[in-house]
């Protein structure tokens, strides 16, 4: 295995060619674009479109059929290449929190802190406690997932990600699986870390925290991206005509 040669200076995420089929189904279609250290860019557009598979392709969850994709400039497609010491640099929150049932919270917080990551438990506590106040869960260590709300869960899988100290953050939809009065403390979460300077890229529905947050706004339509560009400008005078349709009918 190679070990990553990573580059400061390159941008955190640069996508090139890429192409996915799931059997004769053609998912992403030659998607080319790339996220810049410390840039918040959000992927919207309809149900089906890529945006999810892309995402799950940047820290290889799916395997591109075709493309680059690299990660601080090393190439994470490349065969050679050490894939979990690129991973551990990429943090991930799904859709659906993907807790561990069994374990607390702060057991959440630490396991893989301990086993990736090698660190003592002490020293597994004390991180996991900075993260737990950073989302605002603190004196929850001790609760298991299913006592805790939706969006409580989906903060405590932030703080999970943040414990393994990552360079960039993928977020696949976080909210839609919440209730909508649950939503604005998961993002308000998301805001705080944006303004930290946190590189992210956010698969959402959440227009108003991609107006707001986002750097650059990617509109996706069938495998493809469509439009792309600051998000107000984006929003408030969409250029191709796939996008004023699908914005007509969501803002």
């Amino acid at each position: 295995m190679t070990e990553p040669q990573i580059k400061p200076d390159a941008p955190a995420i640069e996508i090139q060619g890429l192409h996915k089929y799931f059997g004769d189904n053609e998912v992403l279609k030659g998607i080319d674009f790339h996220v810049d250290q410390g840039e918040v860019v959000c992927v919207v557009g309809p149900s089906g479109s890529g945006k999810s598979t892309l995402l799950r392709c940047v820290n290889l969850l799916e395997v591109p059929t075709s493309g680059r994709i690299f990660v601080e400039g090393a190439e994470i497609t490349d065969p050679d290449i050490d894939v979990d010491k690129l991973r551990s640099r990429i943090g991930m929150v799904f859709q659906s929190f993907n807790l561990f049932p069994h374990l607390t919270v702060m057991g959440n917080l630490t396991i893989a802190q301990q086993r990736v990551k090698g660190r003592g438990k002490a020293e597994s506590v004390q991180i996991a406690r900075k993260n737990l106040e950073k989302v605002g869960l603190e004196g929850k260590e001790t609760a298991y997932p299913a006592h805790l709300s939706g969006g409580q869960q989906q903060r405590v899988a932030i703080a999970r990600a943040l414990s393994m100290d990552p360079d960039m953050m993928l977020f696949d939809e976080p909210t839609s699986a919440l209730d909508p009065e649950l939503v604005g403390d998961v993002l308000a979460v998301m805001k705080d870390l944006a303004h930290e300077g946190m590189t992210m890229m956010v698969v959402t529905h959440e227009m108003g925290f991609a107006r707001e947050v986002g750097n650059k706004l990617v509109f996706m339509d069938d495998g493809m991206i469509v439009e792309e560009g600051v998000p107000a400008e984006v929003l408030s005078n969409p250029q191709h005509e796939r996008t004023q349709a699908f914005l007509s009918k969501v803002l």
